[in-house]
């Protein structure tokens, strides 16, 4: 059982800024891309932003700007920078990432528990 773990959640003020990590297991054969995204109650799950295994960054259109994706490859671990938060910003933030557990199984999609994100004054 693959477990994505997130950390980094919290409450912050408008202008604020937080930063979102999640850490795939060390012991899978192989990560490909990986990428945050976010849900309001009520409503569908939004692509935040993605990062493929070589680096190339996809955000969604109401957070380009503003917040940051990166990776470290060595660590099978994840980040999501953001800055300038508001109060739209308020969400439970779900990390994602494609992994190949070993060399003989395909590629499965894997969520984290999700952490909330409350940006309020």
């Amino acid at each position: 059982q693959v477990q994505l773990v997130e950390s980094g959640g919290g409450l912050v003020q408008p202008g604020g800024s937080l930063r979102l990590s999640c850490a795939a297991p060390g012991s899978i054969f192989n990560v490909n891309t990986m990428g945050w995204y976010r849900r309001v109650p009520g409503k569908e799950r939004d692509l935040v932003a993605t990062i493929t295994s070589g680096g190339t960054t996809s955000y969604g259109d109401s957070v380009k700007g503003r917040f940051t994706i990166s990776r470290d490859n060595a660590k099978n671990m994840v980040y999501l920078q953001m800055n300038s938060l508001k109060s739209e910003d308020t969400a439970v933030y779900y990390c994602n990432a494609q992994i190949k557990v070993t060399s003989w199984v395909p590629w499965y999609n894997y969520w984290g528990q999700g952490t909330q994100v409350t940006v309020s004054s």
